[in-house]
C-alpha cells in the first residue's frame, strides 16, 4: 500500500501566500486539521470520535489510531510507512490547502509564538495530544535531556488530564502504574529488565504502584520516570519530542518487541541493561511523597475568580512543569468570555458549540479520517495578547475548551 502524504484529499501548500491567508483569515486564530496518529503496540479505545471504520486505515503492521496530536510542530517517529506529515498539525487555508504548522512558525517566528518563546527555544517547543487505549500502555520511560542529547533529540516530560467528556467508559484497566515502590533497588529492576529478551512477561511493574483513575484530575510526569498509563482517553500536554524506552515485555495481551526497549538508546549502548537504569531519574521514581509531588488537582485561576462574574470558569489543569501548562475553560450557556494571554496556545473543544472570534467552534460527534473539523485552533501570540472571544451558542449545554501552552508560562511564574 502506498504511503499517503496526509489523511486528507487536500494539497499541502507551504507558500508564503498560503501562510499569509491562514494568518489573516482568523486574525491569528488559525483553524487546524485533526492529526491522527497510529501506534502498532496499542489497541484503540475508540473514544476519539472517529468513524468506527476508520481506526485501522493504514497498511498492515502500522496499528490502529489511538492518538490525536494537537497544536504540534513535530512529526511522529513511527518507523516504516510513516507519512511525511504524520503527527504534524496542518493549518486550514481558506483557499483550499493545508499549511504545515512548523513551517508557519519558522516563517513568522516571534509574531507566531512570541519573541520570548522564539528567542529562547527557536520554535514551538510543546504540544498536546489525546491518547486513547483500550488497555494500559506498557511500563516505559522517556529519556531525560542528557540522554536524549546523545541521539540528537530532547527529553520528554509530559502531563496527564483525564477529560470527563472523553471518558464515557474507562477501558479495560483504569489503573495507572507510576514510579517505583520506595524500597525498590536498582539490582531488582535490572534483573527484570534482563528478562525482557526471553519473551513473555518480565513482570517489571511488580515494583511499581497502581493508582485508580480520578476523572477530572491528572498527573505531572517528568522525563526519566517509569509509567504505564491506564486505559483512559487522556489529554497529554508535553514537550515537543517523541522519545521512549519500553521497559515492559508484555502489554495489550501481546509481547512488546525489544526494538522498543532500545529505540532511543545510543547504538553503542544497546544491550547494556545497566545503561537503561542510568537513564532513569531514580530519586523521583522512588519518591516516598510521589502522590503529593506529582498529582494534579485542578484549581480556579486568579483571573476567573475576579472577572468571570458567572459567565465562565477557568481552571489550571496542568501547572507543575516549566516546559508546558494547560487550562480548562468552561463557558456557560448563552455566555461569552473574552480572554487575553501572554503566550501563544493551542486549543480544542471537548463539549458544546459556539464561536471563537466569530469562527465556528464545535465539538465533533463522529468524523471520518479524511474530514476536516472546527474543534481545534492555534492562537498566535499577537492574537492571544489582543484577546480572544469565545461564545457559547447553546441555551443549555456548557462549552468546554482545553488550552495548552509552551515553556515558561508567565501567568504561572514558570
Amino acid at each position: 500500500m502506498e504511503t499517503r502524504e496526509t489523511t486528507f484529499d487536500i494539497a499541502v501548500d507551504s507558500s508564503a501566500a498560503a501562510m499569509e491567508r491562514v494568518l489573516d483569515n482568523g486574525a491569528g486564530v488559525m483553524r487546524l486539521a485533526p492529526a491522527w496518529v497510529p501506534r502498532a503496540f496499542c489497541t484503540p479505545g475508540r473514544r476519539l470520535r472517529l468513524h468506527p471504520d476508520d481506526y485501522y486505515p493504514f497498511q498492515k503492521g502500522r496499528g490502529g489510531i489511538d492518538e490525536r496530536w494537537l497544536g504540534c510542530t513535530i512529526r511522529a517517529d513511527n518507523g516504516v510507512g510513516t507519512g511525511p506529515y504524520e503527527g504534524l498539525s496542518l493549518a486550514v487555508d481558506p483557499s483550499g490547502a493545508l499549511v504545515p504548522l512548523d513551517e508557519f512558525v519558522d516563517t513568522y517566528k516571534g509574531k507566531a509564538i512570541g519573541d520570548r518563546m522564539w528567542n529562547e527555544h527557536g520554535g514551538w517547543a510543546a504540544y498536546s495530544k489525546f491518547y486513547d487505549n483500550l488497555l494500559p500502555l506498557p511500563f516505559h520511560m522517556h529519556p531525560m535531556d542528557e540522554h536524549a542529547a546523545l541521539i540528537g533529540k530532547r527529553g520528554k516530560p509530559e502531563a496527564y488530564y483525564y477529560v470527563p467528556q472523553m471518558n464515557n467508559y474507562l477501558g479495560d484497566q483504569p489503573i495507572t502504574y507510576l514510579g517505583l515502590q520506595p524500597e525498590t533497588t536498582k539490582e531488582q529492576l535490572l534483573e527484570r529488565l534482563k528478562r525482557h529478551e526471553r519473551g513473555g512477561d518480565n513482570r517489571i511493574s511488580d515494583y511499581s504502584l497502581g493508582y485508580r483513575t480520578r476523572v477530572g484530575e491528572g498527573w505531572d510526569m517528568p522525563a526519566g520516570i517509569l509509567h504505564a498509563p491506564a486505559s483512559i482517553c487522556t489529554y497529554e500536554p508535553q514537550r515537543a519530542s517523541d522519545v521512549l524506552s519500553m521497559f515492559e515485555s508484555w502489554s495489550n495481551n501481546m509481547e512488546v518487541g525489544s526494538d522498543l526497549l532500545w529505540k532511543d538508546v545510543p547504538p553503542e549502548r544497546r544491550g547494556d541493561y545497566a545503561y537503561l537504569i542510568e537513564m532513569l531519574d531514580w530519586e523521583k521514581n522512588v519518591d516516598s511523597n510521589f502522590h503529593e509531588d506529582r498529582a494534579l488537582v485542578p484549581f480556579e485561576t486568579d483571573r476567573s475568580k475576579v472577572e468571570a462574574d458567572g459567565r465562565y470558569i477557568e481552571k489550571w489543569i496542568v501547572y507543575k512543569s516549566a516546559e508546558f501548562s494547560a487550562k480548562e475553560l468552561t463557558v456557560f450557556p448563552g455566555q461569552s468570555a473574552r480572554l487575553s494571554e501572554q503566550d501563544a496556545y493551542g486549543l480544542i473543544v471537548t463539549q458544546g458549540h459556539g464561536t471563537i472570534n466569530g469562527q465556528p467552534l464545535e465539538t465533533i460527534t463522529m468524523v471520518h479520517i479524511s474530514e476536516l473539523t472546527h474543534d481545534e485552533y492555534f492562537v498566535t501570540a499577537e492574537a492571544a495578547r489582543g484577546g480572544v472571544t469565545i461564545t457559547n451558542n447553546s441555551p443549555s449545554e456548557n462549552l468546554v475548551v482545553l488550552k495548552h501552552y509552551g515553556p515558561g508560562n508567565e501567568e504561572l511564574g514558570l
